[in-house]
């Protein structure tokens, strides 16, 4: 399938965009492997030109109109309660610079979405010997940023949630782990679910 006029690029970016969107609404899917699939699903094994992919904000607004018109009337409520508790989580964490980011702070929050917190602390020690302390058990992870640097995430349930703390180095705090991050502190998360309640 050759693409011959940006209408053409567009309509099959919308199309993987919508594809890619009902995965992560049903299915709980990550928007890079929801993109990739979706876009294999629609071209076979064709080679895929970077431009034709959907970029995260064009998924994210298909995600928000799946859920709209597919679970207008329980993702509120879901929405809700993860941010409520993810502001629990955030006054227990306080010390280590909580900020919430991920799909419980855009508003896309579904019935598969775990709760994501970026913590700040010199010693990344500190938040297992916390998380010990009180008897949580957690896995760990590692995963390497936009610098090549390590990032440790510590993932654990909570009220039978997903609960994911992504540790950073307080230095990191002021930059905030790359521009295309959108993330928030208490006060901004206690905002929302004020707005909403």
């Amino acid at each position: 399938m050759m693409i011959q006029t940006p209408t053409e690029a567009e309509a099959l970016r919308a199309e993987i965009a919508a594809l890619a969107a009902r995965m992560i609404a049903e299915d709980g899917a990550d928007y890079a492997s929801a993109k990739r699939k979706a876009a294999k699903q629609l071209l076979g094994n064709q080679k895929i030109k970077g431009d034709v992919l959907p970029d995260n904000e064009q998924i994210e607004q298909e995600v928000r109109e799946y859920n709209e018109l597919f679970f207008g009337d329980t993702q509120p409520q879901r929405l809700l309660q993860l941010r409520q508790l993810a502001a629990r989580l955030m006054t227990e964490f306080e010390r280590f610079n909580p900020y919430l980011v991920g799909a419980v702070l855009n508003g896309t929050a579904g019935p598969h979405s775990d709760i994501y917190l970026h913590l700040y602390t010199d010693n990344s020690k500190d938040v297992v010997i916390f998380l010990l302390n009180k008897d949580v058990q957690f896995e760990v992870s590692e995963s390497f940023g936009k610098r090549n640097e390590s990032v440790e995430t510590l993932s654990f349930m909570v009220e039978n949630e997903g609960v994911h703390l992504v540790l950073h180095e307080t230095d990191a705090i002021r930059n905030g782990n790359g521009k295309s991050t959108e993330r928030a502190n208490l006060a901004t998360l206690q905002a929302l679910i004020n707005a909403e309640t």
